[in-house]
């Protein structure tokens, strides 16, 4: 597992997650797979929200690929 590349991981979510709280919401990172796919959790609104899906791909997986490109993607779990 590349501890570098999780560490940078962990840092951009934790730059998300006042976006997030703003909303009564939070995320937080589960782990990162072996073929670079983030595993978070939605909580509080976030969790229940209509829009969730939308805020991972567009918003969350957006930010992660912008700022580390070798991600593939992240997934609610």
């Amino acid at each position: 597992m590349d501890q570098e590349l999780e560490k940078k991981v962990k840092e951009v979510i934790e730059q998300l997650r006042p976006y997030l709280q703003a909303d009564g919401g939070d995320v937080s990172f589960v782990e990162l797979s072996e073929d670079k796919i983030v595993k978070v959790q939605l909580r509080g609104a976030c969790g229940s929200c209509p829009y969730s899906r939308m805020t991972l791909k567009n918003g969350i997986e957006q930010a992660m690929k912008e700022v580390i490109p070798e991600i593939i993607a992240v997934e609610a779990v």
